[in-house]
């Protein structure tokens, strides 16, 4: 009987401790949770500083945890939200769901950042990624992507948010040509997937010659797999850039956990896992620099709209590319 009560007790009290510990609750994208992505190490370094448990939520890919931030709306468990981009900030914003952050922290990407709502934690070019030994007449520019015979893989620009910054890519490159080299890449395009992870899932078991990416993909290749013949084609038109970025909602009920989070983003901690789990640049560079192979395939001109000049042009790139796909 004593040992019944013994125990009884402890459980209680264990029960009346895990009660007592906070929880953060942060929604992201699934690779970020990934157990090769940068989920595992940030959750062990944050917790290690926070008093807290925290919590990832995966969402599908980074357009789609919009679409669910407002489908929740201030009934929503999350308390931050990781991992939409700067195609995105303008629509979320618009939400009011988002909370000015109040960071005060430094960020080191190539281009001007500044945003009171969205604290940036990485950022990248995106490329087409291709296997050198099997590719050898690489296009230069997207015209010649879409006179050739080469195959691809793209992801949807409605729920990825690679997929949204292709047309955003095509449409700050060429203009009023953005629909003709759409309609010139159409057959091109073996199948347009959900997210990053099927289509490039697909790519590596060559389904496709080339596929939607990053110019730090063939490091991931190099140094987690020793292979070397992944590359990214430079086109001569430049490439787009990708901010990805965090932001705490405004309804939140554990807002200074929130906040010590967003400040952790900014912390050697937390930029040191981004180069070799999520393969991105760091927005802060870490202490340790950069991994070889990242400066591999930089391009020699950098491509990015404000945040309200992507909103702006959203909805007629989508339009131009639907239009291309249905013929």
């Amino acid at each position: 009987m004593k040992t019944s009560i013994l125990a009884l007790g402890f459980a209680t009290v264990a029960s009346m401790a895990a009660a007592e510990t906070p929880v953060l609750t942060v929604l992201t994208y699934d690779s970020f949770v990934a157990e090769w992505g940068p989920g595992p190490a940030v959750e062990k370094a944050f917790e290690a500083t926070c008093g807290c448990d925290l919590k990832f939520v995966p969402a599908g890919d980074g357009a789609a945890l919009l679409g669910r931030v407002q489908m929740e709306g201030k009934t929503s468990e999350a308390d931050v939200v990781l991992g939409i981009d700067t195609s995105l900030t303008a629509s979320a914003r618009a939400t009011g769901l988002f909370a000015a952050h109040g960071q005060t922290w430094a960020n080191d990407l190539p281009v001007t950042y500044s945003d009171a709502d969205f604290v940036p934690y990485d950022w990248g070019w995106f490329a087409m990624v291709y296997d050198k030994t099997k590719v050898t007449n690489v296009p230069k520019t997207f015209e010649e992507l879409g006179a050739s015979d080469l195959k691809i893989v793209i992801e949807d620009p409605r729920s990825s948010t690679p997929g949204l910054g292709l047309l955003l890519w095509v449409k700050a490159a060429y203009g009023d040509k953005a629909k003709d080299v759409w309609a010139a890449l159409a057959d091109n395009i073996v199948t347009v997937t959900p997210g990053w992870s099927e289509a490039y899932g697909l790519f590596t078991e060559g389904e496709a010659d080339m596929v939607l990416s990053y110019t730090t993909s063939p490091a991931y290749h190099l140094i987690a797999e020793s292979d070397d013949s992944k590359a990214a084609a430079v086109f001569e038109e430049g490439h787009y850039m990708q901010v990805e970025v965090a932001g705490k909602l405004a309804a939140t009920d554990q807002p200074d956990l929130a906040d010590k989070f967003l400040a952790f983003i900014g912390s050697d901690a937390f930029q040191s896992t981004i180069p070799t789990t999520n393969w991105m640049y760091p927005a802060v560079t870490p202490s340790a620099g950069l991994p070889e192979g990242f400066d591999r395939f930089r391009p020699a001109k950098s491509l990015l709209m404000t945040a309200e000049e992507a909103a702006a042009a959203r909805d007629g790139a989508l339009a131009e590319w639907q239009a291309a796909l249905a013929k």
